[in-house]
C-alpha cells in the first residue's frame, strides 16, 4: 500500500511526522497532493491537548494542492488541478446546509445538525499537514485556484481569511461604523481587513505585539492601540467621545480581550466573538448593562464550501487584499515538528508558517 508522510497527534505536547498509507477514494471523493499547507492556532490548541481529537490523527486544515485522483461520481473537474478546499467541508445536502449553516453540517443525523460538524479535517478526519489529502463531498468543496494566483497568496482563504471576515459579517458593520478588532495575529489582521472593506471609518486595531500592530495598519486598521501601554477600554471610550463603537471583534479566546470586546461597546452594538475559548467565560453586569442594552454576542465557525472560497480568491485577484504578507515563516513537511516549536510558543515575530512537499 503507497504511502505518505503526515503530522499525527500522538498525546498531548506530542505532534510527530509519520508515514500513513495514502487514502482510498470514494465516489464523491478527491485526493489532493497537497502543495502549501500552514499551522493554525487550533492546531495549537489540540497540540496542548486543549480540544480533543483522536490519537493517530493527521491535523492540519488549510489545504492548497493538485487533484491528484477523483472520485467516481465527481464531475466538473480534472485531475492536474489546481484547488483549495476549505477548513470547513460542508456535505452540501443536510439540514443544516441547506438552511445556510454548512459550518454546523450535521450530515448522517437523524435531525441533520450538529455542533462543528461542517470541521472535518485534522478534527473528525484526517487533515491536511500531509503529502496526499481525501477531500469529502468534492463537488461541494473543491475550488480551482486562478491561474495568476501563487499558493501563498490564497493559503489564508481556507481558514484565516473566511475567518476573519465572518468575524465583520457577523458584525453586521455598515458604511461608516466605528469597529474595534481585539488581538491582531492573522485571524484579527483579517477581521481588520474585513471591518474595512464592509465600509467602517473608523477601524482599531488592539494587540500588544509592535510588529503586529503594524501589520493591521496595512490591514486598514485607522488607529492602532498597544495594550501593553494603555487600557485599549480607556482609549476606545476617548477616542469615541465616550460612546463606544458601532461593533467589536474578539479574535484571541480569553476573558480578557472578551470582557474589553464588550466594555466598549455602544448601547446597541454587536460583538462577534471569534476566539476558541478553552474555559467558561463571565459577562460583566455593568458592561452588558443588566442584560438591557440592546447588545448583541454572535459567534462565528469559519465558513466553507467552494462558494466561499471562490469569492475570497476574486477579492485577492481584484487586489482588494495580499494575505500572503502573513506568511512569515517557511518549512518543508519534513521539518513541521521544528514549525509547530516555532508557531506554538510565537517566537521570531511569526504569524503564518508555510509548509510545503
Amino acid at each position: 500500500m503507497p504511502k505518505m508522510k503526515a503530522a499525527v497527534f500522538v498525546e498531548p505536547g506530542r505532534i510527530v511526522l509519520e508515514d500513513k498509507p495514502v487514502p482510498d477514494v470514494g465516489p464523491l471523493d478527491a485526493l489532493i497532493r497537497v502543495s502549501t499547507t500552514t499551522i493554525c492556532g487550533t492546531d495549537v490548541h489540540i497540540l496542548k491537548g486543549e480540544y480533543p481529537v483522536e490519537r493517530g490523527l493527521t491535523v492540519g486544515h488549510e489545504p492548497v494542492g493538485v487533484i491528484e485522483k477523483l472520485g467516481a461520481a465527481v464531475k466538473g473537474y480534472r485531475e492536474g488541478q489546481r484547488v483549495i478546499a476549505g477548513a470547513i467541508t460542508p456535505s452540501g445536502w443536510s439540514n443544516a446546509c441547506l438552511c445556510g449553516c454548512g459550518s454546523q453540517d450535521g450530515a448522517g443525523t437523524t435531525h441533520g445538525w450538529k455542533p462543528l460538524g461542517g470541521w472535518r479535517f485534522g478534527n473528525t478526519i484526517d487533515g491536511a499537514q500531509a503529502e496526499y489529502l481525501l477531500v469529502p463531498d468534492a463537488m461541494a468543496n473543491l475550488a480551482p485556484v486562478p491561474d495568476a494566483l501563487t499558493d501563498e497568496q490564497v493559503l489564508m482563504c481556507p481558514d484565516i481569511m473566511s475567518t476573519g471576515f465572518a468575524g465583520a459579517e457577523s458584525a453586521g458593520i455598515r458604511i461608516g461604523d466605528s469597529v474595534a478588532v481585539f488581538a491582531q495575529g492573522p485571524i484579527g489582521l483579517c477581521a481588520t481587513l474585513g471591518a474595512k472593506l464592509s465600509g467602517a471609518t473608523l477601524v482599531i486595531g488592539v494587540d500588544r505585539v509592535p510588529a503586529r500592530l503594524e501589520m493591521a495598519r496595512r490591514m486598514g486598521a485607522d488607529v492602532v492601540i498597544d495594550a501593553s501601554k494603555s487600557d485599549p477600554v480607556d482609549e476606545i471610550l476617548k477616542l469615541t467621545g465616550g460612546r463606544g463603537v458601532d461593533a467589536s471583534i474578539e479574535a484571541l479566546g480569553t476573558q480578557g480581550t472578551f470582557e474589553a470586546a464588550l466594555r466598549v461597546l455602544r448601547p446597541g452594538g454587536t460583538l462577534s466573538s471569534l476566539g476558541v475559548y478553552s474555559t467558561d467565560l463571565k459577562i460583566p453586569l455593568g458592561a452588558f448593562a443588566a442584560g438591557l442594552g440592546d447588545h448583541k454576542i454572535v459567534t462565528s465557525l469559519c465558513p466553507g464550501g467552494k462558494e466561499r472560497m471562490r469569492r475570497l480568491m476574486t477579492v485577492i485577484e481584484a487586489g482588494r487584499a495580499d494575505l500572503g504578507a502573513l506568511v512569515t515563516h517557511r518549512f518543508k513537511l519534513d521539518d513541521i515538528e521544528a514549525a509547530y516549536e516555532l508557531f506554538s510558543h510565537q517566537r521570531d515575530g511569526v504569524l503564518k508558517v508555510a509548509i510545503t512537499p
